[in-house]
């Protein structure tokens, strides 16, 4: 055993490496949900059929991309566990950025028919298993670099990035959709913004190869800091991560459901990504800093509740309404609540598991929850829409799943040895 090792390791962490871990956790999911806000485009581009069918089946190819997730987030998520959290980073980064490009390049349906459709669908699978062996390791490599009181704080800013690429991929929708008309950004248009995200992908990785390890023998010998079983975290993760991964989609899909459900401008539809974006941003490091002083449970069951309370209201507005300050101003209140309890919610969890096999089980019960749940939540709702004729279908289907997520979190106990901080000196202290 190293008993000053962990120490060591925290100490030889520098705001530019975090910087670098969590800026390349941002740039995957940028990568990953650009494909989400251009589906309309994309399906344009590279599918076949007429009316609803290219939608849906672009929409069907996104969900594929969740499919590998699992299996990314096994088997990456165990080499994060046996060989350490750097080269598990390093080796996702790579895989996205080869999957992105794929995308970007892949001709069009009209020029090479069905093989375009196929590219597609492989280019999204290396993404999905990018992806689902990314979050792993980067959400141990926080939780283990944070120094104590701060755990909270520092795995905040991997649901922050997330968010943050929210805000880059709406703001490139947003620019694109205002600029070009509507035949050029389902030519060509929606091809810019992953080549954008590429080109940042050879800087990225020459800024992770410098990070230090925190997979260190003290820190195999840790053991859960919760007061479970792992067969109950195990129990509890998947239903935490069903209710958050569901709302989550679900507002990412508003971008689609303005556009086609409510027949909104295309610029309206990505503004109400920008406002999603930006108060998750703000409102996940809220919740870390909350958590950090009060305790991961008192931040996460208030907003739960009170989303539970609103979703359906909230969405009534907007259906009613029709209206671009309706959607942006029930857009931020909703994700204002799911953000205010996430980032908790995900620390929670991820401290709950012994470090010996963290990266691993968060991985794996992360993409597992995510594939069933996320990867099907906006086909689901289109088709929900589609049969049901009721736009206010997405909203019953947010709901049920909070709930579902409320559970989970109640099964868990707080962790032990918590020593809450000040808000203000665990800002101070986490930027220091």
């Amino acid at each position: 055993m190293e008993p000053n090792a962990t120490t060591e390791a925290r100490s030889a962490l520098t705001r530019r490496q975090i910087a670098a871990v969590v800026a390349g956790n941002g740039l995957e999911f940028y990568d990953f949900l650009t494909y989400s806000f251009f589906a309309i485009q994309i399906g344009q581009a590279l599918f076949p059929g007429g009316g609803d069918t290219k939608l849906l089946l672009s929409l069907a190819t996104f969900g594929v991309g969740f499919a590998t997730r699992p299996l990314g987030g096994i088997l990456i998520g165990r080499m994060a566990d046996r060989t350490g959290r750097r080269p598990a980073m390093l080796l996702t980064f790579t895989l996205m950025g080869i999957a992105l490009l794929g995308i970007a390049l892949t001709p069009s349906y009209a020029a090479i028919g069905m093989a375009a459709p196929a590219l597609a669908v492989f280019f999204r699978m290396l993404q999905g298993f990018a992806l689902g062996g990314e979050v792993g390791p980067n959400t141990a490599f926080l939780l283990e670099a944070a120094p104590p009181g701060r755990r909270g704080f520092y795995v905040s800013l991997q649901y922050a990035t997330q968010d943050s690429a929210v805000v880059a991929a709406g703001a490139m929708g947003l620019l694109l959709s205002s600029t070009l008309s509507a035949e050029a950004l389902a030519e060509w248009g929606w091809r810019v913004a992953f080549l954008l995200g590429a080109l940042i992908v050879p800087f990225a990785l020459a800024i992770r190869r410098t990070l230090a390890e925190t997979l260190t023998s003290e820190a195999r010998m840790e053991t859960a800091t919760g007061g479970r079983s792992v067969g109950l975290v195990a129990v509890a993760g998947p239903l935490i991560l069903a209710g958050g991964t569901i709302s989550n989609y679900t507002l990412d899909y508003l971008t689609t459901f303005a556009q086609k459900t409510l027949g909104m401008q295309v610029n309206t539809a990505f503004g109400a990504t920008l406002v999603l974006g930006l108060t998750s941003v703000i409102f996940d490091l809220t919740s870390g800093l909350l958590s950090d002083r009060y305790g991961r449970k008192r931040v996460i069951i208030a907003p739960m509740f009170l989303l539970v309370l609103l979703a359906i209201p909230a969405f009534l507005v907007v259906v009613h309404f029709r209206t671009g300050t309706a959607l942006l101003t029930m857009t931020a209140l909703m994700s204002t609540l799911l953000a205010l309890y996430s980032a908790a919610a995900i620390t929670l969890f991820t401290e709950s598991l012994p470090a010996r096999v963290r990266a691993g089980a968060m991985g794996s019960v992360y993409a597992f929850s995510i594939a069933i749940f996320g990867g099907s939540a906006q086909f689901v709702e289109q088709l929900l829409i589609n049969w049901t004729g009721s736009p206010m279908a997405p909203a019953f289907y947010m709901t049920g799943a909070v709930i579902v997520g409320m559970v989970g979190v109640l099964i868990l106990k707080e962790p032990k040895g918590h020593h809450p901080l000040p808000p203000e000196r665990a800002l101070a202290e986490a930027l220091a």
